[in-house]
């Protein structure tokens, strides 16, 4: 075959630092937007964004020279200098790890419609349940301690 033909698509999360809920729903969207950029910038595609205080959800495509390690340490730096920059906060942070879960092409509708909701499905689920859930569904091994 001459050529390569791919689909790598993620479903990526990740929180504030200890969870804090200070993503202010006044610049959310002003966030969400910049994280796309960033995604795009990095040679990635954003195809959904949503979270809610304390955490983000992204789908994004990704090429096969991306290191996903590596594309997750950027976005997440670059935003985070563009919150404290930017909206002034100064402590802001985000969490260490990240959750990332591979996505079909026919899934992704439903995993774009999941993440484009989740004010609605945080009023009856916290952010540790639904990493758990996850976590069990791609079947992760993963100790409790490391949820909080």
């Amino acid at each position: 075959m001459p050529s390569t033909f791919l689909a790598l698509h993620y479903h990526v999360v990740f929180s504030t630092k200890d969870r804090v809920a200070c993503i202010d729903p006044d610049w959310r969207g002003n966030l969400h937007e910049y994280l796309g950029g960033t995604v795009n910038g990095l040679g990635g595609l954003a195809q959904g964004d949503g979270g809610v205080a304390d955490h983000v959800h992204l789908l994004v495509g990704l090429k096969s020279t991306h290191c996903l390690a590596d594309f997750m340490r950027e976005l997440k730096k670059a935003s985070s200098i563009w919150v404290r920059d930017e909206i002034g906060e100064r402590g802001f942070a985000w969490q260490e790890g990240y959750g990332a879960f591979t996505v079909s092409a026919t899934a992704r509708p439903q995993v774009r419609s999941y993440i484009a909701n989740q004010a609605e499905h945080h009023r009856v689920k916290t952010f540790r349940e639904e990493l758990a859930e996850f976590l069990d569904a791609a079947g992760v091994e993963y100790e409790d301690r490391y949820l909080d």
